[in-house]
């Protein structure tokens, strides 16, 4: 089990008490100089209040200075709203204030599901371009502060990214919600997957597994540490569960990848973390453990290596997830300990 603590403290108060930013969930691990911090956030801002609010979260994060960095899993505005190209510039806009380099995963509230009407009935993939088009305008740097990530700008996936920080391997991918883009575009008039859907899907999800398998490969090369993986989608989402064990095919969409994460997880000899966001209340737990439901619902054998973490969102998106990432002289499951960071209003 990997090592873990789940607190609550504010940024505002941290910096009134002069204490480090980065101080970690477990002081114990500060001792190695080459410890690091980095911020989770996701499904945000949704709806008038939190839009409003957006600004002020992003500079309690950046006064969270020690951060390394900083990652939105996606969803930039909630399943109601207008996708217009309008509100995609105010989004990048705030998301280039931010003080620590941002890396960013679309979510399928900004293209999957703007065919429904009240989202301005869009065709999903003129929108996925448009997103590619306004937020990775700069394959291979990120958002806010540049850091060099490596993309697959090459498959036509820019927002695919991975990197690695002190003997860690982050990769960051587009997985989407709505069973990975397969539900029908019924504001459009469609009752199933039509050809240009079903192609998208089949390209992007070729291109994750191919970027899993390079993440482990070149992890196991590199004698790294740990894998965290990161997504919108939330695979194991709670409130799917019964009607995943009743019809798996509600799931599908996300079969291939979970099998790839559970070949690589066990065949990494190391902890393997898995963040998403999607389904908004904050989860800590290892849904591919052996006895777990998904088991049977994907079809798969255990993973018991594999941690997943969801963070807050929507109406609880009230904070943001604070990662330390242990000295290079901790080893062995202690590599990542967590804290959820209110945020001042």
């Amino acid at each position: 089990m990997p090592s873990k603590t789940l607190k609550t403290t504010t940024a505002a108060a941290v910096l009134a008490l002069g204490l480090l930013a980065s101080q970690p969930a477990n002081a114990a691990d500060t001792s190695d100089s080459q410890a690091f911090t980095f911020g989770v956030i996701g499904d945000t801002p949704y709806g008038d209040a939190e839009i409003a609010k957006f600004p002020s979260h992003i500079q309690d994060i950046n006064a969270d200075s020690a951060l390394k960095f900083v990652t939105h899993v996606g969803d930039i505005k909630n399943g109601s709203s207008v996708c217009s190209d309008e509100y995609f510039a105010k989004i990048r806009s705030e998301f280039d204030t931010f003080e620590h380099p941002l890396v960013y995963t679309p979510g399928d509230n900004e293209w999957v599901d703007c065919h429904r009407t009240n989202n301005g009935a869009y065709n999903p993939l003129e929108r996925l371009a448009k997103l590619r088009e306004v937020f990775f305008d700069q394959p291979g740097k990120t958002l806010g502060t540049t850091m060099p990530v490596k993309s697959q700008e090459n498959l036509g996936l820019p927002e695919n990214v991975r990197f690695t920080q002190n003997r860690v391997a982050f990769s960051v991918m587009d997985i989407q919600g709505s069973n990975n883009s397969l539900l029908p575009w019924s504001g459009l008039g469609e009752t199933s997957p039509g050809p240009e859907q079903l192609a998208e899907v089949e390209h992007r999800t070729d291109a994750v597994l191919k970027q899993i398998h390079e993440t482990f490969t070149d992890a196991e090369r590199r004698n790294d540490r740990a894998v965290v993986l990161m997504t919108q989608a939330d695979m194991f989402d709670p409130s799917l569960l019964a009607a995943a064990t009743a019809n798996p095919e509600t799931v599908s969409g996300f079969r291939e990848i979970v099998a790839a994460i559970i070949e690589e997880t066990n065949r990494f000899d190391h902890p393997v973390y898995l963040i998403n966001g999607d389904s908004h209340a904050f989860a800590d737990n290892q849904p591919l453990a052996e006895g777990s439901p998904w088991l049977n619902i994907y079809g798969q054998r255990a993973a018991d290596d594999l941690q997943r973490l969801t963070v807050d969102g929507a109406a609880n998106a009230t904070n943001y997830v604070r990662f330390t990432v242990a000295g290079n002289s901790s080893d062995g499951g202690g590599v990542l300990s967590w804290e959820k960071v209110p945020f001042s209003q």
